[in-house]
């Protein structure tokens, strides 16, 4: 790809991706919030490829400036082949309840933020004719359980909203992914304790890639997470309300 744009691109996984295409890059945009570590990621990146590296320093929760920022990032680059949305928190689910307004700030900063950044995306990919979006939500969205609600809705507010987006670009020779990985290990899952259903952010990358290169609409990652959900989708409400997920 020639122009890739990467919001929230201190990400674990996100890192992991830049870290296998970067190399194939003419130019990358990095945009988190984070000064230092995005100045940290400029310089590893500039290392291991001979593209235009840009940063933006921007808190993408805060889409009133999604505008600008879009239109702006565009205007520099001249074309976005590929944009990876990639950002995203795991809030505390018992807080959540206790105090609405920290839920709805975090369903804006996994959810609404998302979909404002997309579609602002995807107006500039349809005038230019061409492009990739690709937006990591979860397989978290795909039912909402005891444990994650909170951040189960935000998700599937997300995945809803990319399948419509998907069949309205379509027309437009724009490709919109929906990238649901399982358990990543990265630093936003550090205080967790890992299992067998684990992947690396480095898996989950090179799937990634994949799915891009092969214009997949939703990719599972890994593989056998497509299985799980289906299990835990098909257990009927009366059991799965007792069940401790």
């Amino acid at each position: 790809m020639k122009n890739l744009l990467v919001l929230g691109a201190t990400s674990g996984i996100a890192r992991a991706y830049l870290d296998l295409v970067a190399s194939d890059c003419g130019s990358i945009t990095l945009v988190a919030r984070d000064a230092e570590k995005l100045k940290q990621l400029e310089s590893h990146v500039a290392t291991i490829s001979d593209a235009t590296v840009h940063v933006v320093f921007s808190d993408l929760a805060s889409v009133n400036g999604h505008r600008e920022l879009i239109e702006n990032l565009a205007g520099k680059a001249g074309k976005i082949d590929c944009a990876l949305i990639a950002y995203g928190v795991l809030p505390d689910q018992s807080q959540c309840l206790d105090d609405p307004d920290y839920a709805m700030n975090q369903f804006n900063l996994n959810g609404s933020s998302t979909i404002s950044l997309s579609l602002h995306l995807a107006k500039v990919m349809k005038r230019q004719g061409s492009g990739t979006l690709a937006v990591i939500g979860s397989v978290a969205g795909d039912r909402g359980r005891r444990s994650n609600y909170l951040y189960g809705s935000a998700k599937s507010a997300v995945e809803s909203f990319l399948a419509g987006l998907r069949s309205d670009m379509a027309q437009h020779n724009v490709h919109v992914l929906t990238i649901k990985p399982g358990f990543v290990d990265t630093p936003m899952t550090s205080d967790i304790k890992k299992g067998a259903l684990w992947a690396s952010a480095d898996k989950v990358a090179r799937d990634i890639d994949l799915a891009i290169t092969k214009k997949k609409n939703i990719l599972y990652t890994p593989w056998f997470w497509r299985y799980i959900m289906l299990v835990i989708k098909s257990i009927p409400e009366f059991i799965f309300k007792k069940l401790p997920l």
